[in-house]
């Protein structure tokens, strides 16, 4: 990198290069797009679209999720929950009771993004076999020019 490409990196140039581009991002600012990321990220991730996934059916117990879900941990789960909690896509609660029970199920909000991860779900399982003939090639290719 010269020292114009840094400063014009240091002061934020670069990054709104980047904005105007074509394509679905260049509708939105930049602190519409940078939360657009940070959601994104949210609902991207593979554990938040298990465990709103996991709720689609109704409340359910920590215990529950943690059956459901294959593979999580006890703290990924928690602090997937907490995240979720504080987006406003789950809701805990927990109810007065001895032993102590607590549920968490979706919000209104939470709800609305089922349609996409289930779409994103189908698209997932109609293309898994033609997404792997890919990766095995390109490991082999990888393999064989190393």
């Amino acid at each position: 990198m010269n020292s114009d490409e840094g400063q014009a990196a240091s002061t934020g140039e670069a990054r709104a290069n980047v904005l105007r581009l074509s394509g679905p991002c260049a509708r939105w600012d930049e602190q519409d797009a940078d939360f657009i990321r940070e959601i994104l990220d949210l609902v991207g991730d593979k554990w938040s679209m298990l465990v709103i996934g996991a709720l689609a059916a109704g409340e359910a117990r920590y215990s529950d999720l943690d059956t459901t879900i294959p593979a999580i941990s006890r703290r990924m789960l928690t602090l997937t929950l907490k995240r979720l909690q504080r987006d406003g896509l789950v809701d805990r609660t927990a109810h007065a009771e001895v032993p102590p029970r607590v549920e968490y199920s979706l919000t209104g909000l939470g709800a609305s993004l089922l349609s996409a991860i289930e779409h994103l779900a189908a698209w997932s399982s109609e293309h898994h076999t033609e997404v792997r003939r890919h990766q095995e090639a390109y490991d082999k290719s990888a393999r064989h020019s190393a």
